[in-house]
């Protein structure tokens, strides 16, 4: 899943270790979700779309698998 998380934490100058901190959640989750290797909890991603002040559309892009199309 495409996010926009790297880039809402660089704007608001925050580092990894200070979003994990602030969601407590460990550097490496923040790490993966960056990297599009973790598709986050509901509620985790309740929180950044609460931290960034956006909406969680504005922040996950949903891909749908071809074979589900």
């Amino acid at each position: 899943m495409k996010n926009f998380v790297r880039e809402k934490r660089i704007d608001l100058g925050m580092t990894q270790d200070e979003l994990s901190e602030k969601l407590d959640v460990s550097r490496q989750t923040i790490i993966s979700l960056e990297k599009g290797k973790y598709n986050p909890s509901i509620t985790l991603a309740f929180k950044l779309s609460r931290l960034f002040q956006c909406s969680i559309e504005e922040l996950f892009i949903f891909e749908e698998d071809k074979k589900d199309a």
